[in-house]
């Protein structure tokens, strides 16, 4: 447990994007950045491309989160170095976790009780959104990245998403874009029927990290298309306004500093 009051700034590791109106795309990071900025504690964003992702995080003393399918350990973001306390950790729950334990005077992210519940509904909407990465993998590559990162975000793709296929190819054109865009709306009214149509969040009136990782795919798909785009028309409308009524109640916690 710390103090909260004084404390020193946070550094925070999201991705870069070539865009000023692009800047914070990546839904995953949009968790942590939920987290801190629901806490109110006070943090920097110190922005990487995909390439330098593993170096700094090794020189910042932060482990690995995962291996590679050639077995070497996987470098992800987001991911924190925390001055106060000399912690230094990847990804999003386990920062949550952390932040939780660590400044309990500050809202709290997974209420006592819900951690197997917060972990099975991230999971399973992540499941059920999967169908988008069709889209978004090339959108990303074309409309957000740096041309420094464009190789490498392919390549991870094609290896880790798309089992050799590349993310050109895996783009649904045609009817199959009709089908595959037929199953994110499918998958985004499976999460909505798992809520009370009158609750604003997961957990009804509370906000939660659930919340934070739903928010966190729709300021990506937001990001990436524009507010005038027929994708984002298309989400906005879906399960009666529940996805553009749900980043309305997180409006407050998205600051990027």
């Amino acid at each position: 447990m710390t103090q909260t009051g004084d404390l020193k700034v946070i550094t925070f590791y999201d991705f870069a994007s070539k865009k000023e109106s692009k800047k914070a795309w990546n839904l995953n990071c949009w968790k942590t950045r939920y987290s801190l900025n629901y806490k109110g504690l006070p943090y920097k964003t110190t922005w990487l491309e995909y390439p330098d992702v593993e170096p700094i995080l090794k020189a910042a003393g932060i482990a690995p989160t995962s291996t590679k399918p050639d077995g070497s350990p996987l470098y992800t973001l987001p991911a924190i170095v925390d001055p106060n306390t000399d912690a230094a950790i990847a990804e999003s729950f386990v920062i949550a976790e952390y932040l939780d334990k660590t400044y309990p005077d500050k809202p709290t992210l997974i209420p006592a009780g819900t951690k197997a519940l917060q972990k099975s509904f991230i999971s399973a909407s992540w499941v059920n959104i999967f169908p988008v990465l069709k889209f978004t993998c090339l959108d990303i590559t074309k409309n957000i990245l740096n041309s420094q990162s464009q190789g490498h975000f392919r390549e991870a793709r094609k290896n880790d998403v798309f089992a050799g296929v590349t993310i050109e190819d895996a783009y649904p054109r045609g009817e199959d874009a009709k089908e595959e865009w037929a199953k994110v709306k499918a998958g985004l009214g499976t999460i909505a029927n798992w809520m009370n149509k009158e609750d604003s969040f997961v957990m009804g009136d509370r906000i939660s990290l659930a919340d934070f990782a739903v928010g966190g795919f729709l300021q990506m798909a937001r990001k990436m298309w524009g507010d005038d785009s027929q994708e984002w028309k298309d989400i906005s409308s879906w399960d009666g306004g529940r996805w553009i009524r749900l980043l309305e109640n997180l409006e407050k916690y998205t600051s990027v500093v």
